[in-house]
């Protein structure tokens, strides 16, 4: 191994062993849930107010309200009591608002403390500087954790909608209604997509213990590359309170380019016949592959699924990565142990010594 490959390699062992401790990062679609068979959306807002945006977030789990405007938004509580304050100096919300406890959970598993009681006068709490705000609102979800609406146990093979909802608001003491609805699909059949996750597993695996070259394995490095990058630009503009789309797909494309990286190593190695170094490559390509691919695995059992572009080639996009990321670690071991690295082309190999003539007396 000649230096700078050697210095490239240290370098992304050392960028390995600092993702390995820092953990799989949160999902790149939104640090929530990547897929669920539930979906929400927001029909109308009526009346129509300018520069006020509302928003179902995390497929109905929580309510956004971002609002631009001089004026205020009202939102109250689900005894209408006063709840929220949404408006150019920020948010203040009411301590003694039950829906102030109650809404920090997805299921409302919160005991209400003393002081939460609707007949109270307002008692308002900033919460943020920002004129906007999320969070769970239990009239737009499901709220059985481990029960399934009864229409969908009735049917499971179609689509339904399970609630059509309204929350009620106000903007500047006028009245607002916002209404929606919370729809189930089926997921994909397991029976019909699983076959091909083990595969790809099993073919990745056998291009480092089984081929007779490492080109194969260079092939899966390529295509683990293209999946990452992928996956990196379907990254979807988060919510208008958490950040900014350039920063969100920034993130999300810095592990891509370091897998690209790798993977360009890997097959330059594997052209120039260093089996055991495209190993070592398709291994730590594989690990950054799963770092990515991990955070988004409930894709490949949800209907629906966080993400723009073609939802298939988002599936498939993070099959890749999990799948492909974990027979690019066991082939890329395979390929290190197996193969070893020819001699660099025009240099010659070096011949054996001549066997000493045995001395005649």
């Amino acid at each position: 191994m000649n230096r700078p490959v050697g210095r490239a390699v240290v370098v992304l062992l050392a960028l390995l062993a600092t993702l390995a401790v820092a953990g799989p990062a949160p999902a790149h679609v939104g640090g929530g849930q990547a897929g669920s068979d539930f979906d929400g959306r927001v029909d109308r807002v009526s009346p129509q107010l300018p520069g006020v945006t509302v928003a179902v977030l995390q497929f109905g789990d929580q309510l956004e309200v971002v609002n631009r405007t001089a004026t205020e938004v009202e939102v109250p509580g689900y005894s209408a009591e006063p709840y929220l304050r949404i408006g150019p100096d920020g948010v203040w919300r009411n301590v003694h608002s039950p829906a102030t406890y109650l809404n920090l959970d997805r299921y409302a598993a919160t005991r209400l403390p003393p002081q939460a009681d609707v007949a109270a006068a307002a008692e308002w709490q900033q919460v943020s500087t920002q004129p906007s705000y999320v969070w769970h609102d239990h009239r737009t979800h499901w709220m059985s954790q481990d029960l399934l609406p009864p229409a969908v146990v009735a049917d499971p093979t179609t689509s339904h909608t399970v609630i059509r909802w309204t929350v009620p608001m106000s903007y500047g003491g006028a009245p607002v209604s916002v209404t929606g609805e919370l729809t189930w699909s089926p997921p994909p059949p397991g029976r019909l997509v699983w076959p091909v996750y083990v595969l790809l597993l099993a073919a990745t695996a056998a291009a480092g213990w089984l081929a007779r070259t490492p080109r194969p394995l260079a092939a899966v490095l390529g295509l683990g590359a293209a999946a990452s990058l992928w996956h990196a630009l379907a990254t979807p503009e988060p919510a208008a309170s958490i950040s900014s789309h350039s920063g969100a797909l920034l993130g999300a494309l810095l592990p891509a380019l370091l897998v690209l990286l790798v993977a360009v190593i890997g097959v330059r190695c594997a052209q120039r016949r260093r089996g055991a170094l495209a190993g070592l490559m398709a291994v730590v390509a594989g690990w950054l592959l799963l770092v990515q691919g991990l955070p988004d695995v409930d894709v490949l059992w949800s209907a629906h699924l966080l993400a723009t572009g073609p939802q298939l080639l988002a599936r498939a996009a993070v099959v890749v990565l999990v799948a492909g990321g974990l027979g690019l670690v066991a082939g890329g071991a395979g390929a290190v142990r197996r193969f070893r690295d020819d001699a660099p082309a025009g240099i010659p190999p070096t011949a054996p010594a001549p066997s000493p003539e045995p001395t005649r007396r």
